[in-house]
């Protein structure tokens, strides 16, 4: 059985509006998301620089880019994905 993205760790762009509850809970209604987590890094006068955790299985990326568009975001770099059975934690080094 072919395995989906369960965890993605986005550095993302967004404008201030939707702010970062509304986004939170657009991002949790896309099939096979089970939890978003945001973390605001940075804040300029027009924009937000936020991290952004999804998990979930079987997490579609093209409909996750979609709503992050629709919300005017734009996603920098993908810092983190997991794929498999289960999540696998970190280990300090």
């Amino acid at each position: 059985m072919e395995q989906g993205v369960r965890r993605l760790v986005l550095d993302v762009l967004k404008p201030h509006e939707p702010d970062l509850p509304e986004l939170a809970t657009r991002l949790s209604c896309i099939d096979g998301v089970d939890g978003v987590n945001i973390s605001l890094v940075e804040i300029d006068q027009d924009t937000e620089s936020v991290r952004i955790t999804v998990e979930g299985d079987r997490i579609n990326l093209h409909n996750l880019k979609d709503t992050m568009k629709d919300c005017g975001a734009s996603i920098h770099s993908i810092d983190e994905v997991s794929v498999g059975k289960k999540l696998i934690k970190k280990t300090l080094t």
